[in-house]
């Protein structure tokens, strides 16, 4: 019997999978999401990054609305096979809804969650839909 690779991951009792997508050359740290079987089967077959929206309850084509997609580079999983990892290319520079380079754009400072990435472009310019 052939085990695909999808059958190794650690899928939770909603079928997803949490993703951490990073930028491949600087290492940083982009975005959090979720993908099903799916979604990442779809993520390896086009080359950029399909995910799986919660709140909407369907396939997410990242850059889809934005033009902001993410060439996936490589996929890792870690060692309890329930985390991916995709190292990609974030195409316009940005991940973020809010404008900004990545989602993780706010610091604690002084017990209070401060802004620390700038807006690159306004979101309503990004959005017309």
């Amino acid at each position: 019997m052939n085990i695909s690779w999808l059958d190794e991951i650690r899928w939770n009792a909603d079928g997803l999978c949490p993703v951490i997508a990073q930028q491949a050359d600087t290492g940083k740290i982009l975005m959090f999401a979720w993908m099903n079987r799916e979604s990442l089967d779809l993520t390896v077959s086009e080359g950029y990054a399909v995910y799986w929206s919660r709140s909407r309850n369907r396939l997410w084509r990242k850059g889809e609305e934005s033009g902001h997609r993410q060439k996936v580079m490589a996929l890792f999983l870690d060692c309890d096979e329930d985390v991916i990892l995709l190292k990609v290319e974030q195409e316009g520079g940005i991940s973020c809804h809010t404008g900004r380079e990545t989602c993780f754009y706010r610091r604690l400072i002084d017990g209070h969650w401060q802004p620390i990435e700038l807006v690159l472009k306004d979101p309503k310019i990004i959005y017309t839909k």
